[in-house]
């Protein structure tokens, strides 16, 4: 019992430090029409399209690149809202 709350714990301390990080890993696999995708690294999905690595003013510090894609108008301010 105590090796499993141990474990356990771990776990969660893993995962909550990935999300204090901003980014997680996403592990290879087959999308369903059989294409294959590579392991990479994902900001955390919050709704906020402005602090992803793709968009404008961002950099992806594991590729080297930045970001180019502007957001779509309608993001309502710092709490992850949008306008419909």
């Amino acid at each position: 019992m105590k090796k499993a709350l141990i474990t356990l714990l771990a776990v969660l301390a893993t995962a909550s430090a990935s999300f204090a990080q901003g980014y997680h890993y996403v592990s290879p696999h087959f999308r369903g029409n059989g294409s294959y995708v590579e392991g990479h690294y994902r900001t955390n999905p919050d709704r906020n399209p402005y602090n992803n690595w793709s968009s404008t003013g961002n950099y992806n510090s594991f590729t080297g690149q930045r970001g180019h894609h502007t957001p779509t108008p309608g993001y309502s301010g710092s709490r992850g809202s949008f306008r419909w």
